[in-house]
């Protein structure tokens, strides 16, 4: 992600940073000086060092930010917290318009039917339903786990290339790459139900 930043890069954008490293992380790699992190948990943005610009709204209210960025960046599934999925589109849109003339948009989501992750047969129901019954809501899933002996309960959703591609165009956003990332490794893979989705975004202007 860092070697396909453009050349001489100043500020970035982090939308759903978290604790903010892995914005310094990739600003400290790419040279960018000006840093904007949006992050709406109070607890969070406490992580933050001193000196990044906080912006301590949700993603939905993009709208209501100004500024231009070379680098804006979206990821660890951050579109499949957000709802409903016409928001997902406003919230990509909004980027597009925040992007500078030769910026770059980085976003990556959970694959729907990334079968090494949720198993070949989980994943060829979920292709079947979805041929059957095809829509948006598919993708909405119901997340568990426990933390120190607490359940800890989300939603959220997942997505195939091709509601992706939909969504990219109707904000506006063209696809300049797009990466398979096998999120237990870091590593790159050939074939789409092999991994999770990384997408580099340019503006159409």
């Amino acid at each position: 992600m860092i070697s396909a930043i453009p050349p001489g890069s100043q500020s970035l954008l982090d939308i759903g940073a978290g604790d903010g490293s892995r914005a310094e992380r990739i600003a400290g790699a790419a040279g960018i000086r000006e840093l904007t992190l949006l992050e709406p948990s109070a607890e969070m943005r406490r992580h933050w060092a001193a000196g990044v610009t906080s912006w301590p709204i949700r993603a939905e209210k993009l709208n209501e930010a100004r500024g231009e960025f070379d680098v804006i960046t979206c990821l660890w599934n951050v579109l499949g917290h957000i709802f409903p999925a016409s928001n997902r589109i406003e919230v990509l849109r909004q980027s597009a318009r925040l992007l500078s003339p030769q910026g770059k948009v980085f976003v990556d989501v959970n694959h729907r039917y990334n079968a090494a992750h949720y198993g070949v047969v989980r994943t060829l129901a979920r292709v079947l339903y979805d041929r059957v019954f095809p829509s948006e809501s598919n993708g909405d899933v119901k997340v568990a786990w426990d933390v120190a002996g607490a359940r800890c309960t989300t939603s959220g959703h997942v997505f195939t290339g091709r509601e992706f591609r939909r969504m990219a165009e109707a904000a506006g956003l063209a696809i300049e790459k797009r990466y398979l990332i096998d999120y237990a490794s870091g590593e790159q893979r050939r074939w789409s139900f092999q991994g999770n989705l990384l997408y580099v975004l340019v503006a159409l202007r």
